[in-house]
């Protein structure tokens, strides 16, 4: 039903949003300020212990910075609730005092049919639970007690038995007065023009509800009893109620049991999900016999930031899993990943609870990998990369994967982890990054240490000044020398002039701390106003008429001293845009640490707190981060170009 914008305004106004969810949560004390309106809490739709959902009555909003899920007072009910939205509004809209308005006939008609629809469902559900308690069912009921499914769990997960007949299903509906057209509709018959006699469409079949987020059975499994049945699986065929991908088995049930606590686990298949339930684990859901979608990806992220996708051991599981990487890679961020979990080779999560018990599925979780460890293990797993060609292929690989990630920042990550790994990977045939940057033995940078060095007395409080940091260019302001960073930035515009236009927004307000480098970018300014800036040997003309020539030949020197090779006239396109982007990525990170170093001392210098001195530690340690990335760039060059170096 469609209601009236002015409506719904009005009694979200009327009623605060921490009225509705105060219903379901406990507000924490200590971050909750009730005379702001500002209310904090664990989120009730994961499991956390410290609060990070928060809900603003001003706003009218909740947001989880654990999950992130998000929304207002109806989608509060629908979520979380299972409520539909005219039940989330008339809901409210009883706490507003305020009469709900006049329904659209249509839009009433359409509720009642799929109301009527789920009740069709229901009855069927019915019909197949009681001929698999009855003598019909015996073959199928052998069929669970072999595979170690007791009573109680086949009464919970509400099993049910589909009798090998044509009509079964069909007439006992009909005989309790549902209209032929609801049957089809629900999709328990097959019907057409070409099937003169529509017949039931599951028969001879173990049969598992397929509930919604509401609990409510939209659809069904089923396994066939026969040996010789061409499908060993078939669910229902998509209708108003179910869209297959759309749709998690036991998500309803396996969201309410994150409340508890864990993360959200999915497997392969519906006995999968119930042999493990069994055994305690009722935080697992299973899309419905194919390979996991977006949607339903973004379902497992609404449940928990970090799912855990557990896959058969064979080789179509580790298939199953490398296209739920690739699935998953362009959405990943910050709070928002995938964790991998492979089984023995031949097992399945039923199979390993049955021989081995909980703790042995309990094993194979706590050895779970992330989405990046997953990546580099089917990229290098079984290859051989003794020749440079083998490696830059590796590498361009590697780089076309983190490409597809969205999030810029966590791409950047991504890109600069996959770049050490290489560096580790290959060793010291690379030119192991030992020496005056104090790099580890095994090619990737040093994790940031804690502030051991100086301490500089600064007003009534003190400032951690590691001696590396103290000496760091990105620390000492007003130096002339030129950065390998900001040359490689100027360089790869002027000598490939199609990324001045592709970044146009950097370029034009590009902060350069290097005096001629300024006068450079000057230079590809002015050949910008003049459209000269789509060929390079016009952007070098106008930067020699800016008589800048000697700047740009000691620019190109750095270049060359440093392996900067993809900035050079004779890298491809590809690799000299991604030079470009992690060095502008780098400077616009400088830029915005010395802004908060700048911020951090000051605090530091007011208020000497324990609170001031960990934040001015944290960034010292992103100061870090950055000078490794540096190192490896002036220290050992990037080895990614494939054209001719010079």
């Amino acid at each position: 039903m469609r209601f009236p914008p002015a409506f719904l305004d009005e009694i979200r106004d009327r009623v605060p949003i921490s009225q509705v969810i105060g219903q379901r949560v406990a507000w924490d004390r200590k971050k909750t300020n009730t005379s702001r309106g500002d209310y904090w809490a664990c989120c009730p739709f994961h499991g956390e212990k410290s609060p990070s959902f928060h809900c603003e009555d001003k706003k009218g909003r909740y947001h989880c910075f654990g999950c992130s899920v998000s929304g207002d007072h109806f989608k509060f009910l629908t979520e979380l609730e299972g409520l539909s939205f005219p039940e989330a509004v008339e809901k409210i809209a009883d706490m507003a005092g305020v009469p709900m308005p006049v329904r659209d006939e249509r839009e009433e008609r359409r509720e009642k049919e799929r109301a009527s629809l789920t009740d069709v469902m229901e009855m069927s559900t019915v019909f197949f639970q009681e001929r698999l308690q009855g003598p019909e069912g015996a073959k199928a009921r052998a069929y669970l007690r072999d595979r170690g499914l007791t009573p109680a769990t086949q009464q919970s997960f509400r099993l049910g038995f589909a009798p090998d007949s044509r009509n079964a299903l069909k007439e006992h509906l009909a005989a309790k007065g549902v209209p032929k057209a609801d049957i089809e509709a629900c999709g328990l018959v097959r019907h057409g023009d070409d099937i003169p006699v529509s017949y039931d469409w599951f028969r001879d079949r173990i049969m598992f509800p397929i509930p919604d987020s509401r609990g409510k059975i939209i659809a069904f499994g089923g396994r066939a009893l026969a040996p010789d049945a061409l499908a060993k699986y078939m669910n229902s065929p998509d209708t108003e109620l179910f869209h297959k991908g759309n749709v998690l088995y036991n998500f309803a049930r396996a969201r309410k049991a994150l409340a508890k606590g864990g993360t959200v686990i999915a497997v392969e298949g519906y006995m999968d999900v119930i042999a493990l339930a069994q055994a305690g684990f009722e935080n697992v859901v299973a899309p419905l016999g194919t390979a996991l979608t977006e949607n339903q990806l973004e379902l497992l992220w609404r449940m928990a930031p970090e799912p855990m996708l557990c896959f058969d051991g064979d080789k179509a599981g580790l298939k199953a899993a490398w296209r739920a990487a690739d699935i998953a890679l362009p959405s990943v961020q910050a709070g928002r990943s995938a964790r991998f979990a492979l089984l023995p080779e031949g097992k399945d999560p039923d199979d390993l609870v049955k021989a081995e018990g909980p703790d042995a599925f309990r094993a194979v979780l706590s050895e779970a990998r992330p989405l990046v460890d997953l990546l580099w293990m089917r990229e290098t797993s079984g290859g051989v990369f003794d020749t440079p060609e083998r490696r830059a292929e590796l590498e361009k690989t590697l780089r076309e994967l983190t490409s597809r990630i969205r999030d810029e920042s966590l791409r950047y990550h991504y890109q600069q982890e996959m770049r050490e790994r290489v560096l580790s990977f290959f060793g010291s045939q690379r030119g192991g990054p030992q020496g005056p940057r104090g790099g580890r033995q095994d090619g990737r940078p040093g994790q940031p240490k804690a502030p051991g060095g100086q301490f500089a007395k600064g007003g009534g409080g003190r400032i951690a000044i590691t001696e590396s940091l103290g000496q760091s260019a990105l620390v000492k302001r007003g130096s002339e020398g030129m950065s390998v960073r900001e040359a490689t930035i100027i360089v790869a515009l002027i000598n490939h002039p199609a990324l001045i236009d592709e970044n146009f927004a950097h370029v034009e307000f590009l902060d350069l701390a290097n005096s001629d480098l300024r006068r450079l970018h000057a230079a590809i300014l002015d050949a910008m106003a003049h459209d000269t800036a789509d060929d390079r040997h016009a952007v070098v003309a106008t930067v020699e008429r800016a008589g800048c020539g000697e700047i740009w030949g000691r620019a190109v020197d750095l270049i060359r001293r440093a392996r900067q090779w993809p900035a050079l006239e004779t890298a491809a396109l590809e690799d000299a845009r991604d030079a470009l982007n992690q060095a502008l990525h780098l400077q616009r990170s400088a830029r915005t640490l010395h802004k908060e170093l700048r911020a951090a001392e000051a605090a530091m210098d007011a208020d000497p707190s324990d609170e001031n001195f960990r934040h001015l530690i944290e960034i010292q340690a992103q100061f870090q981060d950055v000078q490794a990335t540096e190192a490896l760039i002036e220290g050992f060059g990037v080895s990614s170009g494939r054209a001719g170096r010079a």
